[in-house]
């Protein structure tokens, strides 16, 4: 499983007045999408989630989205490790994920940009 960096969540009030703030903090311009009635806007590490409060309080429950070369593998290694895979594989804007929760009781997302 070959891990190959981490996204920062962060959860806004209003998405299109901190997209500037963090196009400019990450240098780069934010890759839009929606999904489940979220507004993402993902710009350098930071995945950006603006929506109903119902959605970001289930958002909020991840740490991190950290990004791998093959989500199938990675779940296989989680599963191995002790780690509860709570859902997932599926089908992203990006690419695969899945989210996790290892013995410890933390959640993660896993992506990966294949397989979309």
């Amino acid at each position: 499983m070959d891990i190959l960096g981490a996204t920062l969540r962060v959860c806004v009030d209003d998405l299109e007045t901190a997209v500037p703030f963090y196009e400019r903090l990450a240098g780069g311009r934010a890759l839009r999408f929606e999904r489940g009635g979220v507004q993402v806007a993902a710009v350098g590490c930071f995945l950006l989630m603006s929506g109903p409060e119902a959605e970001l309080e289930v958002l909020r429950k991840v740490a991190a989205t950290i990004a791998v070369k093959d989500v199938e593998e990675t779940g296989r290694v989680l599963t191995e490790l002790g780690a509860r895979v709570i859902a997932g594989p599926v089908a992203t804007p990006a690419g695969r994920n899945l989210i996790a929760m290892h013995p410890d009781g933390a959640v993660y997302e896993y992506a990966d940009r294949g397989g979309a």
